[in-house]
């Protein structure tokens, strides 16, 4: 079995630094987690980009919600997403939905445009509010560039959501499935023998990297108690 993929959400330079000396593989790049992580600013990815040597995955998402808005905010977005690609960017993170829970394929066709072909990209968590996952992941099946959802399985976490990402583990030859699970989103150490037992191999941890929470920064030891779990 391959090493899993831990994942660690940075804010800033210090965090990236930090979440790389604990041993993540990789960061996911975001401001403002008080509305669940939104796009950072240039120069905050520039400052990280040059801080650390694992791969930093940016959000795409400029409001609170699964909603990509207008026309108006999605043309600024894809704007946005044009000037991290300019600068090195090519992982990116982002996820939208319609009103009725479908995949909003008009929003995540544009960014994936914007931030070109050879982008390598994460469904986020809108999975967990779609109305159809299954659904869901047949409109995306398409799309270039999409290696991974980040899931809990539920909306409410990895508690409620460890049958989903079990039968969702076991369906990875199906059209639609190809991409990797990376589950988040309430995760506890409890819950990996169970997911590594089903063949899940990458884990996305944000608040367990902050002893402190989200005032305080990551904290290399906590990474580290991850990495030696998941390598156990």
């Amino acid at each position: 079995m391959s090493r899993p993929i831990l994942e660690v959400i940075a804010l800033d330079p210090r965090d990236a630094r930090a979440a790389q000396d604990g041993g993540a593989d990789r960061l996911e790049l975001v401001t403002d987690m008080a509305a669940d992580g939104l796009t950072p600013p240039l120069e905050t990815f520039t400052a990280v980009r040059d801080a650390v040597g694992i791969p930093v995955r940016v959000m795409l998402r400029a409001a609170d919600g699964f909603s990509a808005g207008d026309a108006a905010a999605l043309s600024a977005l894809c704007d946005t997403a044009r000037a991290l690609a300019a600068e090195g960017a090519s992982e990116f993170v982002l996820g939208f939905l319609t009103d009725d829970g479908r995949a909003d394929l008009t929003a995540v066709s544009a960014l994936a445009e914007a931030i070109g072909p050879r982008a390598r990209w994460t469904f986020h968590r809108a999975i967990d509010r779609a109305a159809d996952r299954d659904a869901l992941r047949k409109q995306l099946a398409d799309l270039p560039g999409l290696d991974t959802y980040l899931t809990a399985g539920s909306a409410s976490g990895v508690d409620d959501g460890l049958p989903t990402l079990l039968a969702e583990a076991g369906r990875s030859d199906e059209p639609g499935y190809e991409p990797r699970i990376m589950v988040g989103g309430g995760l506890q150490l409890k819950h990996l023998p169970v997911l590594r037992g089903a063949g899940i191999s990458a884990f996305h941890i944000g608040g367990a990297a902050r002893p402190d929470g989200w005032a305080g920064p990551v904290d290399a030891s906590a990474v580290r108690t991850w990495r030696s779990a998941l390598d156990a």
